[in-house]
């Protein structure tokens, strides 16, 4: 390959981690996402093992630290709100969390003076060549790359249109779940309190000491289809989900109708016999996705991307050898991580082991 042009769809956390390796190791980056702005949503991602050393490569683990929620735990709850036991900050946190708005920017301001970002925009097309692939997009004129990378997360539309449908490659956990804020009614500071019942579960904390209360309500389900239907649609499945639930639900219930930051998502993993198809390949939660409930979300996105830089840079151009590389040794650390998130949901209720 002598087109050391790449586009990366998605400006999350893998796409511009990656855009970072790459810049270094000598490739002209553009990245493409449909959001017209830099996300501001998400409450928290957390760091386990490896995903420290890349941020230490990429020179802003010390920043990162910087934004450390420092949870202090979580308190188990009974349907009356009174406490039954606790659980280590670890068990959510991982060994670092920070609110995903801070790491999504430091991403950014790293990468944004050597990589072209296209917000308000979506790839349609992909027509892949013997040199490299046409692109064409919602809004902006058709360009060609030498490399496709899907990071647009687990609905990835580079993957849709070079690997086929969502129903063939989703698997579904089991359960659901909205997430919003509202104001700290509960006084939480730095911590979180945790209802579990049977097929539905309730978990708000704070890391802003009495401020903003973050809110996840989660219930079984037997298919990720609400993911794409409208809010309406997903507000009134969490109703029904939590009619006769006690303790502060019918609060949250309110709450959540009244939300400007409401988001619905469900427990599904990535299942894929290649990463990759000619120049076009995948990376994070497009390719390989582990599900929320595994806690490795963001660690392996990171991982993922200098993994992948790196097979790039010692390919000698070779774009075939580099995925093929990449996707080898990557492969048995998503296996681990997607046993984490099978298990999780399981011990919630909603998944198999």
């Amino acid at each position: 390959m002598t087109d050391k042009t790449v586009l990366i769809s998605g400006a999350s956390v893998a796409g511009p981690a990656l855009a970072h390796f790459l810049h270094r190791d000598g490739y002209d980056v553009t990245v493409v996402e449909r959001a017209p702005a830099l996300r501001d949503s998400g409450y928290a991602v957390d760091f386990r093992g490896a995903a420290f050393d890349v941020l230490d490569e990429m020179g802003v683990l010390a920043e990162v630290r910087d934004h450390d929620t420092k949870m202090r735990g979580t308190v188990l709850v009974d349907g009356t709100g009174a406490e039954t036991g606790r659980l280590p900050a670890e068990v959510f946190a991982g060994e670092l969390e920070v609110p995903k708005r801070e790491l999504t920017r430091i991403l950014h301001r790293i990468t944004a003076d050597d990589t072209e970002y296209v917000f308000d925009d979506s790839i349609t097309t992909l027509t892949q060549g013997e040199s490299g692939v046409e692109v064409e997009f919602e809004r902006g004129a058709p360009r060609t790359f030498g490399l496709v990378i899907g990071a647009d997360g687990l609905y990835s539309k580079v993957r849709r249109l070079a690997f086929g449908p969502h129903t063939g490659v989703l698997e579904h956990l089991g359960m659901s779940g909205a997430g919003f804020s509202t104001d700290d009614f509960l006084g939480l500071d730095h911590s979180g309190v945790l209802h579990q019942g049977k097929g539905r579960a309730i978990y708000a904390f704070s890391a802003d000491a009495g401020d903003r209360l973050a809110v996840s309500l989660s219930f079984a389900t037997d298919s990720p289809a609400l993911d794409r239907r409208p809010r309406e649609e997903q507000e009134d499945a969490v109703r029904t989900a939590f009619a006769g639930c006690g303790w502060v639900a019918p609060r949250l219930l309110r709450a959540m109708e009244e939300a400007d930051d409401f988001y619905f998502t469900s427990s599904s993993q990535v299942h894929l016999d290649r990463w990759s198809q000619g120049r076009v390949a995948l990376l994070g939660d497009a390719g390989h996705c582990a599900a929320p409930t595994s806690g490795m979300g963001t660690s392996q996105a990171l991982i993922g991307a200098r993994v992948l830089a790196r097979h790039l840079a010692e390919s000698n151009g070779d774009h075939r050898a580099a995925f093929a590389a990449y996707e080898a040794e990557l492969r048995p650390y998503v296996a681990e991580n997607q046993a984490k998130g099978r298990e999780g949901a399981a011990a919630f209720g909603g998944g198999a082991p």
